[in-house]
């Protein structure tokens, strides 16, 4: 017998089905074709968790990620090396798949078809949130899309410690990762000049010197900037100052690490007419 569910149907995802078995089922633009045995006439769906870990100390993960890791029936991470070492040190041993950007586009699909069967699964990244700069958004995608119960617990990412610990402004800001390698970077690094937010991005060491130089050009070098290396980690630190001073800085000292780069927003053209107004006052 073939059933075919809409959409609306398939939003029940999770809990319960009132039919014994199946061999084909449309689920959004998908078509999976499986036989299912349903247990006392009940079928309850997987679900997708988030789980955050470290940015660098082991000691950052929380309880509830923990418990997620342990009870879940596999665990997805972008580097099973690397993460092996964060589930050895709290002794969690589960099935662990590759999902990462190379794989992500053909993995996706089989594995929301295991989660409509009941697999719960766990993606980690090799630090901090899955899917901020690291592989995610296209699995959260698809289970959506298919019905499946997706969760992120809250945890540790690199950005947000930066950003608080900086000194610039913490009302309103933008984060874009990393910025395009080649095409399309002049063209961003433009557009973010004339920002106004406090302004975030994640940088490599061997770029951090001629991007805090381009930045330099196209903002000015009073700008105030911040350069955040190896959050929570044993060199942790914090560089503070005008662009001009940061890349002084830089010139002279190797960028070692992993970097999180901050800069001031533009000030609006009212900020500064009233500045320069308080200062004519004085």
């Amino acid at each position: 017998m073939h059933l075919y569910f809409p959409l609306i149907l398939t939003r029940v995802k999770m809990h319960r089905c009132f039919f014994v078995s199946l061999h084909q089922v449309v689920v959004g633009t998908h078509i999976f074709t499986r036989k299912i045995t349903l247990r006392k006439g009940f079928m309850s769906a997987g679900k997708l968790t988030i789980v955050p870990t470290p940015v660098g100390n082991l000691g950052d993960i929380t309880l509830r990620a923990l418990e997620t890791l342990r009870s879940v029936d596999l665990i997805l991470a972008e580097d099973t090396r690397t993460s092996l070492v964060l589930l050895k040190h709290y002794d969690i041993h589960k099935p662990l798949e590759s999902h990462h950007k190379f794989n992500e586009f053909k993995t996706a699909d089989k594995l929301v078809e295991r989660m409509l069967e009941g697999l719960n699964v766990a993606l980690i990244s090799d630090a901090g949130t899955p899917g901020i700069s690291d592989p995610g958004f296209y699995l959260v995608g698809s289970c959506i899309k298919s019905g499946v119960e997706v969760d992120c617990l809250p945890g540790a990412t690199a950005f947000i410690p930066a950003l608080v610990a900086s000194g610039l402004s913490t009302t309103s800001f933008v984060f874009e990762g990393f910025l395009p390698q080649k095409k399309g970077r002049k063209t961003k690094m433009e557009l973010l000049a004339q920002e106004e937010r406090t302004i975030i991005i994640y940088e490599s060491p061997y770029r951090v010197l001629k991007t805090l130089q381009a930045f330099m050009q196209l903002m000015g070098e009073e700008r105030q900037a911040v350069a955040c290396r190896e959050i929570s980690k044993l060199h942790q630190e914090y560089v503070r100052g005008s662009l001009k001073e940061l890349v002084e800085h830089f010139t002279n000292t190797t960028p070692r690490g992993e970097f999180v780069l901050l800069f001031s927003g533009k000030e609006s053209q009212k900020e500064a007419h009233n500045k320069d107004k308080k200062h004519s006052q004085e």
